[in-house]
């Protein structure tokens, strides 16, 4: 007999009530802490299944698949870029996306500036810093964190809105989801955009106020592949 095929909108239930209760635990609010649907690379079935019972945050990593998926589906719909980002694909990505939420460089920081300032778009950025030090992954190191943002805020006139991480894979996420608190507070920054479906309860206890959740909604992907 064949499974029965996976149901995203119980899953998305779900995983609210586990924001809930994680929230609760911590002393928050349960609203205080925002669900981004991983879409990226998911087939547009599923996706329609968690857009119908209400979600409507969603993450994406590529600037040409978002506009295949998204550009008849975009009312009442944010968008949030959380995959590396191309200098050349800045003009598009203003275009299209309500946040950013992958800032780690000086020449990407000019790139999106000029282009904020060419469509005359009000963008929320986050900045994402690479808390676990990978020579494989994007993101501002810690410890030049502080001078980016600055740079970002002082050079090019960007208003940050918070911070992102991704925490090794092989490593407890809870100390890379406080060293990011610890950048954040010091910087002004109140947001933090970290935590995925296999750590997201944690993050929510360090403070996250947005978590990025794929295959806890989705179904399981692929052996490496981590939402």
């Amino acid at each position: 007999m064949p499974d029965a095929p996976f149901d995203c909108a119980a899953a998305r239930a779900d995983v609210l009530a586990r924001i809930a209760r994680a929230a609760r635990a911590a002393g928050r609010e349960p609203a205080d802490v925002t669900l981004v649907a991983v879409s990226k690379q998911q087939p547009w079935e599923p996706v329609a299944q968690v857009l119908a019972a209400g979600q409507t945050i969603f993450g994406e990593n590529r600037v040409q698949e978002v506009q295949g998926r998204w550009t008849d589906h975009r009312d009442g719909v944010e968008l949030r870029l959380i995959g590396p980002l191309q200098t050349n694909k800045a003009k598009d990505a203003v275009a299209f996306f309500d946040v950013i939420e992958t800032l780690d460089r000086e020449r990407l920081a000019k790139a999106l500036a000029d282009e904020i300032q060419a469509q005359g778009k009000a963008l929320r950025l986050y900045v994402q810093v690479n808390t676990g030090e990978e020579p494989q992954k994007a993101g501002a190191l810690p410890d030049a964190a502080d001078a980016f943002i600055a740079l970002c805020r002082a050079t090019y006139g960007l208003e940050i809105e918070g911070l992102m991480c991704i925490p090794p894979a092989d490593e407890p996420p809870g100390p890379h989801f406080a060293l990011l608190a610890k950048i954040a507070a010091r910087n002004g920054l109140s947001r933090l955009s970290m935590g995925m479906s296999g750590d997201f309860e944690t993050a929510v206890r360090f403070g996250a106020t947005s978590v990025r959740v794929g295959s806890a909604l989705f179904g399981a992907r692929a052996p490496g592949i981590r939402l």
